[in-house]
């Protein structure tokens, strides 16, 4: 870590126009949560000098402590170390003054992971992989909406180019990838800036929503990472170009809602791919692994939909899915095994909305895989392209719902620990309560005076 150290001090003496730093850690939610420092501190906050709250991580999405949170209230809501996750430092160069974010994890006062922290969670499940000489290899896919930050409700931007604003679907459109490669440009320098392996870009199948992949990395906190980071970017990059970028799960009631896709597969000590065995069908291995994660998917759904926003998207005959079924080149299902050569045999993971935690997102999909590999478990039959194929069980129909189901879930215990659990439960739980008692407009014009 020493000579990482340098690089980054040598890189930050090279630029003489950054005077500060954000120094941050990932909140449950997937929020960036820290301090401003000088730039004279950077050693500070790389040597794991500086310190935060351990409650940091578990606040709730306004920010809020959670009630009777014993990280807050049972120990005085003390300090913990915050740890340089070794990433290197990423600049920022869509704010006022140019800057740099330190990527941090938070650890206890001997050095020892606090494990309430998601990214540590994450780690926790890649060192059962590495037991087992297995490493995932993984990619993702965020979609997001371009929206005017003038309107209090969501409308589709004004096109830099026309001067038109956009109110119509345009799937896969190289007009409207043009008229916005002002803005896309931006965004793919900024990552390339920061390492975030960014891959190609097209206009999804809403109103100014776009979806831009990231290349598979053979690291999956990297890859989590590189979520993270890349949601940051496009946010700081759409507010340099005049628009907000949205990742809420479901922001038009009546348009398609914002998934975050997950491609995985597994490659043992000498690179070979697991799950391919020369066949279309992929491996016994990589069956296992399905029959994993349909296992732990009606458990898991409120790591997939943690906010009330979430269970807008999840709905039946859409590309986003409500029940738990695997199959072939099938969009319309939760697990996908996507074609093409039997060397590049992954899943793919289609639950998600781009609200989750990316940290909790790829450590709930791993581990449930790896449970699946372990117990050599059967997915059952896969649902064919036509939809045909047994009933297949339904994920929680509502927050409420899959709060619970997170608390009793037998998996869950097995991939998240206790206190991650402790805490996401009570964040969770806090946020649909301050909901329940708030009483929402179109409520009040369809009852106020007509029941």
């Amino acid at each position: 870590m020493g000579d990482a150290i340098t690089d980054v001090l040598n890189w930050l003496e090279s630029r003489d126009d950054i005077h500060s730093l954000r120094a941050a850690v990932c909140d449950l939610n997937g929020i960036m949560r820290g301090k401003r420092i000088p730039v004279e501190q950077a050693r500070k906050a790389l040597e794991g000098k500086l310190r935060m709250p351990y409650s940091l991580v578990g606040l709730d999405i306004w920010g809020e402590d959670i009630e009777n949170n014993t990280l807050v209230f049972g120990n005085g809501d003390a300090d913990g170390l915050c740890q340089w996750t070794g990433r290197g430092i990423v600049p920022v160069n869509w704010t006022a003054h140019p800057t740099a974010l330190v990527p941090l994890w938070l650890a206890d006062e001997n050095g020892a992971p606090f494990l309430g922290d998601p990214r540590r969670a994450l780690a926790r499940v890649l060192d059962r992989y590495k037991a087992l000489g297995l490493t995932p290899v993984t990619a993702t896919e965020l979609e997001f909406y371009l929206v005017d930050p003038q309107s209090q409700r969501p409308i589709g931007p004004v096109s830099p180019v026309t001067g038109r604003r956009l109110d119509s679907d345009a799937a896969l459109s190289i007009d409207e990838i043009d008229d916005f490669e002002a803005f896309i440009h931006d965004v793919c320098d900024a990552c390339r800036m920061q390492g975030i392996p960014v891959d190609t870009a097209i206009a999804e199948n809403g109103v100014g929503q776009f979806e831009i992949n990231l290349n598979h990395v053979a690291d999956a906190l990297r890859a989590a990472d590189d979520a993270v980071l890349f949601k940051r970017t496009v946010k700081g990059i759409a507010r340099k170009h005049g628009f907000a970028a949205c990742f809420m799960a479901k922001p038009y009631g009546d348009r398609a809602g914002n998934g975050f896709h997950v491609h995985f597969s597994l490659t043992d000590a000498e690179g070979r791919n697991v799950f391919d065995n020369g066949s279309d069908h992929g491996s016994d291995i990589m069956r296992h692994a399905v029959g994993g994660l349909l296992a732990a998917m009606a458990e898991s759904t409120l790591v997939f939909a943690p906010h009330f926003n979430s269970y807008r998207r999840l709905r039946p005959g859409s590309y986003a899915p409500n029940a738990v079924a695997w199959g072939y080149e099938n969009r319309m299902i939760a697990i996908r095994i996507p074609g093409g050569p039997a060397s590049a045999r992954r899943i793919e993971h289609r639950v998600a909305g781009a609200d989750a935690n990316p940290y909790l997102v790829l450590a709930a999909i791993l581990g449930a895989a790896l449970i699946g590999i372990e117990r050599q478990l059967s997915p059952g039959d896969p649902t064919g392209r036509d939809g045909q194929g047994r009933q297949p069980a339904k994920l929680p129909p509502d927050w409420a719902s899959a709060i619970a189901s997170f608390e009793s879930g037998a998996h869950i215990a097995e991939i998240f620990p206790a206190i991650l659990r402790d805490s996401f439960i009570a964040c969770k739980r806090q946020e649909l309560n301050t909901f329940a008692l708030n009483v929402s407009d179109f409520e009040l014009e369809t009852y106020l005076e007509s029941v």
